[in-house]
């Protein structure tokens, strides 16, 4: 499999920072050919966010912050505001069967580029446009940042060691949910296109993204009338499930069953119906105890030997890694989590790699993409798209 499943599609990506430019890099992971526009001169915001930035052989200064949402992309720049650059978007967006967005709303339309004529120009093109807040409502025109929708969305009031410590996410989920989201409604309208042959305007933000996620923590609040809170490291509805000490550090557990506490107890030679403790229901009420009492069973205990014992016991555990164990760690390569390119200022470089695989019928053979691209310069490939696009329109007549 050296094309992927998309191959064939052709995607217009005129997003910046991340939300957007995350979805074209996850279609263009899946085959698609992504043609990336950028402003000329300074190009996609993140191209400047940094440190850390990485020297190349072009003298310049690069952003390990694009070079993480920006694989199998070509790129080119175009001043919008211009004839030319209308005019080369004009014949990329005929051509091309997804273009994504994530301008406050209005711009598209200020550019001459908004829905209705995208769908006059194009009526098989699938738009994707991303906002911060959504399209409408009484903020639809919120220009949307990461951590502030992880404020507003109540992600950050869920987070952190207690009530009165908000924090974010270390990574900016709202953009990357938003974006993931999106490839979501792309893939549907995609679909649905071969059954109507029209395309769909998909519409995804950060806030519905991050309100998508809440999960039991949503129910808690729409039917069981209660207000979540950052507890730390420890589930709200599981006991035990957290990070607990032991001897020369920390290990974490999940004992997601009645059936999982009474193996765990005998492991250790606990008594599993101790006052309070016999349920998950009585654990949870009585969580200091629960975890007082699954530390002091730790206590003699290193946890590399600890997670050894858990593991035989059949106990869900695991240690906390920093970054670069998880690059070095042997599961992860095994599962293409790393990829390697070559950038045509840095060289050969590591990259975190898709998150999908894909086999055949039988699940026996993997079909891999052997042929990832690395982020690419800014327009480094302008001439050879203005080329094609020629070539194109030369064919037709």
């Amino acid at each position: 499999m050296t094309q992927g499943s998309l191959d064939g599609l052709l995607v217009v990506d005129l997003s910046r920072a991340l939300a957007g430019p995350h979805a074209g890099q996850m279609l263009g992971d899946l085959g698609a050919r992504v043609i990336k526009v950028e402003a000329p001169s300074t190009g996609d915001d993140t191209r400047s966010w940094g440190p850390p930035f990485v020297e190349g052989s072009d003298g310049a200064e690069h952003s390990t912050y694009f070079l993480s949402c920006n694989r199998n992309k070509e790129s080119i720049a175009l001043d919008l505001k211009s004839d030319d650059g209308r005019a080369v978007l004009t014949e990329l967006l005929s051509r091309a069967d997804v273009v994504i967005e994530n301008f406050r709303t209005g711009v598209m339309d200020r550019l001459g580029f908004g829905a209705a004529a995208l769908a006059e120009l194009n009526p098989r093109l699938v738009q994707l446009s991303i906002t911060g807040f959504g399209h409408d409502g009484p903020e639809g025109g919120r220009a949307g940042y990461d951590q502030i929708v992880q404020g507003e969305a109540g992600l950050m009031s869920l987070t952190g060691s207690g009530p009165d410590d908000p924090q974010r996410v270390g990574t900016p989920i709202a953009d990357l949910l938003g974006g993931i989201h999106g490839v979501v409604g792309v893939l549907a309208a995609l679909y649905e296109r071969e059954k109507t042959g029209a395309g769909r305007v998909v519409r995804s933000s950060l806030l519905s993204s991050i309100v998508g996620v809440h999960a039991f923590q949503g129910t808690r609040a729409t039917v069981a009338g209660e207000t979540p809170q950052a507890q730390g490291n420890h589930h709200p509805s599981i006991a035990p499930y957290g990070l607990f000490r032991c001897r020369d550090g920390a290990v974490q557990i999940s004992v997601g069953s009645d059936r999982l506490w009474q193996a765990f107890c005998a492991e250790f030679g606990l008594d599993a119906g101790a006052p309070g403790l016999a349920t998950n229901a009585e654990r949870v009420a009585h969580r200091g105890e629960t975890i007082a009492f699954v530390e002091a069973a730790f206590a003699d205990h290193d946890a590399e030997p600890l997670l050894a014992r858990l593991a035989g016991a059949g106990i869900p555990a695991g240690k906390v890694r920093s970054l670069d164990e998880v690059y070095a760690w042997d599961q992860v390569r095994s599962q293409g989590l790393v990829v390697d390119v070559d950038h045509a200022a840095l060289g050969n470089i590591s990259l975190p790699g898709p998150v999908l695989r894909f086999f055949d019928g039988d699940g026996e053979n993997e079909r891999v993409r052997d042929d990832h691209q690395a982020p690419p310069l800014l327009d480094q490939h302008g001439d050879a798209i203005r080329a094609w696009l020629a070539a194109d329109d030369e064919g037709a007549r």
